[in-house]
C-alpha cells in the first residue's frame, strides 16, 4: 500500500495522463517522456526482463526494447480495460500492443496486464507487467508469416524469426 491515499479523480486523471504520454512515445518513437512519467526511485518489475531500480535502469531497456523487432513494429499500447484501485493508489489494466500493418490490413496484436502505483504528482513509483511471452513471440511469428507471404517482411523481422526458429 501507498502512504498516501488519492482520489478515485486524482488517479483517473493521472492515468489519462499516462496513456496520453505513452500514445505520444509510441507516435513519435521517442520513450523518454514515458520514463520520464515514473519516480527516479521507480521499481519496474517485467517478467522476462527482470525487476528495474530507478529510471536510468529503465530507460536502457525501453529503448532497446522498443526500437528493435517486435517492439519496433508496435503501434500503440491503448488500456483495453482499467480497475482503480483507491486504497493502493493502483491502476490495474490490460493494454493490447498491436503491430504495423504488414500490408493487407491485418490488425495481429498481443495483450498484457499492468499495474501501476501512483506517487502523486503525476509520477508512477511502481509498474508491474505480467503476460506471457509465448504469446508475444506467436504474435510476432505471426505478423512475420503474414509479411513473408505479402512480400513486405523487413530484413531485421526476417532475422528475429530465423533466430526465433534456431531457439526451437
Amino acid at each position: 500500500m501507498t502512504s498516501r491515499l488519492f482520489t478515485r479523480a486524482e488517479l483517473a486523471e493521472a492515468f489519462a495522463q499516462f496513456e496520453r504520454t505513452v500514445a505520444g512515445a509510441a507516435e513519435t518513437r521517442n520513450w523518454d517522456p514515458w520514463v520520464d512519467q515514473y519516480t527516479e526511485d521507480v521499481e519496474y518489475i517485467e517478467h522476462a526482463a527482470g525487476t528495474m531500480r530507478g529510471r536510468e535502469q529503465v530507460r536502457p531497456w525501453i529503448w532497446k526494447t522498443m526500437e528493435s523487432f517486435p517492439g519496433s513494429y508496435m503501434t500503440a499500447f491503448p488500456a483495453l480495460w482499467t480497475v482503480i484501485d483507491e486504497p493502493t493508489g493502483r491502476v490495474i489494466c490490460e493494454l493490447d500492443n498491436p503491430m504495423r500493418d504488414p500490408g493487407d490490413g491485418t490488425i495481429i496484436s498481443a495483450t498484457n496486464i499492468s499495474i501501476v502505483t501512483y506517487a502523486g504528482d503525476g509520477l508512477w513509483r511502481r509498474q508491474e507487467d505480467i503476460y506471457n511471452p509465448l504469446r508475444f513471440v506467436s504474435a510476432a511469428m505471426k505478423w512475420c508469416k503474414k509479411a513473408g507471404e505479402l512480400g513486405t517482411l523487413p530484413d531485421e523481422a526476417a532475422a528475429w524469426m530465423r533466430d526465433m526458429k534456431g531457439g526451437r
